[in-house]
């Protein structure tokens, strides 16, 4: 089951609801994943859905909050996934036109039928109301990654002016939410973890914030971890290769002038480096007699190095 999945089950088991939250919770559903369609002079409008909670959900609330028997159907969808598309179908007889009007989605002016894309406000009289909206438009049209792979949360629509809507709703709740253009489609989008885990708060989704908290903690562990095995590699890189050019730079002064010729603390410092290679320069300076620091120590071979520069250049 993929994560979408999981949200998607957990938050429609939310059935007890007031008559205003059921009202924006099924206009959201109806919006963002209805069609509307004509038969002669008879309006039919049908929520389309591949997640049988979903589709479970929305004949519950025609039926306990409206008084609808709506059809329920199945049939294999033609995706390469093959799942089922779960249709729940609503016709005139039934009272499709007082629930379009009711939903804020069919204007009705003198006779005449127009299409409603913005966002009803006079459903959003609360918070509690406009927390369950946006439940109902990511049980329409939502969907969230893997976590495990990436953040990213999105709502589907078609329509522009929705989307706005929809966006300027979820910041009201302190998020920064965007929308892009997707092919027909518009997007409103979230990508950071923080937010996502906002969102999923604000709509009711507990258990799935928890999951992705965890997922969120352990990915930052490893990264954390990476960075310190990263920093911990390139440092003791840089020590072991300083080592073998110092090193190679007392060989050339024992070569060409001998250590003799070296004052007494670099010499010290030379022999000790030339028969203990793999020592920190700490360790180094703790050999001495007396003991010098670590800088000390730095202080040395960087001019025992630039004596071995003297020595290549002639």
């Amino acid at each position: 089951m993929s994560f979408s999945s999981k949200v998607k089950g957990e938050i429609c088991r939310y059935t007890e609801l007031t008559v205003e939250e059921a009202l924006a919770e099924l206009s959201a559903i109806m919006k963002v994943s209805g069609t509307l369609s004509f038969s002669g002079k008879s309006i039919n409008f049908r929520v389309t859905t591949e997640n049988p909670a979903s589709a479970r959900l929305v004949f519950t609330i025609l039926k306990e909050y409206f008084k609808i028997h709506a059809r329920l159907m199945v049939k294999k969808s033609n995706s390469l996934k093959k799942n089922n598309l779960y249709m729940v179908m609503i016709t005139e007889e039934m009272g499709v036109k007082e629930l379009l009007s009711k939903a804020g989605i069919l204007k009705e002016e003198e006779g005449l039928f127009s299409l409603d894309y913005s966002i009803n406000k006079e459903l959003l009289t609360s918070e509690e109301s406009k927390r369950t909206y946006i439940r109902g438009a990511f049980i329409g049209g939502g969907s969230i990654s893997n976590p495990e792979k990436t953040y990213h949360l999105e709502f589907v629509t078609h329509s522009l002016e929705y989307a706005e809507d929809l966006k300027e709703l979820i910041n009201e709740f302190g998020l920064n939410s965007k929308v892009i253009q997707r092919k027909s489609s518009y997007i409103v989008y979230l990508k950071e973890g923080e937010q996502i885990v906002d969102l999923l708060n604000i709509i009711g989704a507990h258990s799935s914030l928890l999951e992705l908290e965890n997922i969120r903690i352990m990915k930052e562990m490893r990264n954390n971890v990476n960075r310190l095995v990263n920093c911990e590699t390139a440092n003791l890189s840089k020590t072991v290769n300083a080592a073998v050019r110092q090193v190679e730079s007392i060989k050339l002064i024992q070569r060409e002038i001998g250590l003799a010729r070296l004052p007494k603390n670099l010499r010290d410092i030379a022999e000790l480096r030339l028969n203990y290679p793999d020592e920190s320069l700490k360790e180094l300076g703790e050999m001495l007699d007396p003991p010098v620091g670590k800088s000390g120590v730095n202080h040395r071979l960087r001019k025992i190095e630039k004596i071995a520069d003297e020595l290549r250049r002639g």
